[in-house]
């Protein structure tokens, strides 16, 4: 990465929202409504381009990285102490969010600050609804559709945690094998892996033309009459992910002994990348640098639990959920049981694990969950407006989580004779 990279990044973020605000109908209304989204699309162009490339390599990346990151581990003993630990803080976190999602959520309770007439505008929400229907399984189903069979429908489907789970099975068994024959499949991984990060190395360079571009548009679409009629359901989605922020560096005080503002200049260039691009699959190569040069995460960990994580550990969508579940609730007069809340918290995790790292993927699971709480799926019209802005905020987490899951990792598991003590700047 060249130097100040995060510096160009927020000149594409800050001088994006200032074109857009300039063009936005909504918000100077400089140019006509119809001229502005005619000029969003080749604004964008770049960035959804920028996105595209990331998708385009995305799947041989992880599956090289988890291969490369399970073989490095040595033996299947140091696998196994790192998957048993893994699971359970994945799991742990989630709940953790989806407990702050909740409390939140009733304590400023941001659904009855939106007037009646907001509610007989919104239009039918039928194609959300349609994808929910969809998407929606039993969780036997779920588990048996893990295993992987059928590569070339998850590549249409764009399911990462397909590719995951063949890459942990190729890794196990190439742990298991005689070295000799091992090493061709090794040495081709590794080939694989060091191609994928020169396309990756050429597409970041589009950066902050791309960081530019996608919030340019975004802004034109959105205005700031969505953004300001929804104030207040936005401000309780972002005070929970700070309050999730939080309790990261709090595990990360604990396990490491570096203090909040020192990981958060570790780290901000990973956050800004995920903040513009909504796409954990995009920041990917990233937080697998900053983990093993900035932190100092062994490779072993890092490329396995961050290409893990960026699939199944979704604490920031996960609390956006159950935030906007409750939301819709307190919208539309819908009183929820015990049962249901606890229903509610299951379904919200289990759906935020194994989600899709791309942009706007929280709606369709958001419909599936409300779906079964009795919530009319015609209110996530509502809260699509200001979607795109909450995802770029939730996807920041989702990162800091996963660079914050492969720190815990590191400590329990990859470095233990410096596990008793705090780590010192001098050692970052």
């Amino acid at each position: 990465m060249e130097k100040m990279f995060w510096l160009k990044v927020i000149v594409g973020m800050v001088s994006g929202v200032a074109v857009g605000l300039l063009l936005s109908p909504d918000a100077l209304g400089l140019i006509e409504k119809d001229l502005a989204y005619a000029i969003a699309p080749w604004i964008a162009l770049v960035g959804n381009v920028f996105l595209e490339l990331i998708k385009m390599i995305v799947i041989p990346l992880v599956m090289s990285s988890i291969i490369i990151g399970i073989t490095s581990a040595g033996d299947t003993e140091t696998l196994k102490e790192l998957g048993l630990r893994i699971a359970p803080y994945f799991i742990f976190t989630t709940v953790v969010a989806v407990a702050i999602g909740m409390s939140v959520s009733f304590l400023l309770q941001p659904g009855l600050s939106v007037s009646t007439e907001v509610l007989r505008s919104l239009p039918p929400a039928v194609e959300v609804s349609k994808s929910a229907e969809a998407t929606f399984t039993t969780l036997p189903d779920m588990i048996v559709k893990l295993i992987p069979v059928n590569s070339a429908q998850a590549e249409l489907d764009g399911n990462i945690l397909f590719f995951v789970i063949l890459a942990v099975f190729m890794g196990v068994a190439l742990i298991n094998m005689k070295h000799k024959d091992a090493q061709p499949l090794l040495q081709l991984f590794a080939s694989l892996q060091a191609f994928a990060m020169t396309i990756v190395g050429w597409t970041m360079k589009l950066a902050p033309y791309a960081v530019f571009g996608l919030l340019c548009s975004i802004t034109i679409k959105v205005g700031l009459d969505a953004i300001v009629s929804m104030f207040f359901y936005i401000a309780t989605v972002v005070l929970g992910l700070l309050a999730l922020l939080c309790f990261y560096f709090i595990v990360i005080y604990v396990t490491a002994g570096i203090p909040p503002w020192r990981m958060l200049s570790l780290v901000k260039e990973v956050q800004l990348m995920a903040f513009s691009t909504s796409s954990s699959a995009a920041v990917m190569p990233l937080s697998i640098e900053t983990a093993e040069n900035k932190l100092k995460v062994p490779p072993s960990i890092s490329k396995f639990v961050i290409p893990l994580g960026a699939t199944v550990n979704m604490d920031g969508t996960a609390l956006y959920q159950v935030c906007a579940a409750i939301f819709l609730t307190q919208l539309f007069g819908v009183d929820l049981s015990i049962n249901e809340l606890l229903m509610l918290s299951i379904t919200t995790v289990g759906a935020s694990i194994g989600a899709p790292s791309t942009p706007g993927v929280g709606i369709v699971i958001l419909a599936t969950i409300l779906q079964n709480i009795g919530v009319p799926v015609e209110g996530i019209a509502l809260i699509l407006g200001v979607d795109r802005i909450l995802d770029m905020c939730r996807t920041t987490i989702n990162v800091t989580g996963d660079l914050t899951a492969s720190m815990v990792m590191t400590r329990l598991v990859g470095q233990r004779e410096v596990a008793s003590k705090p780590l010192e700047d001098g050692q970052l």
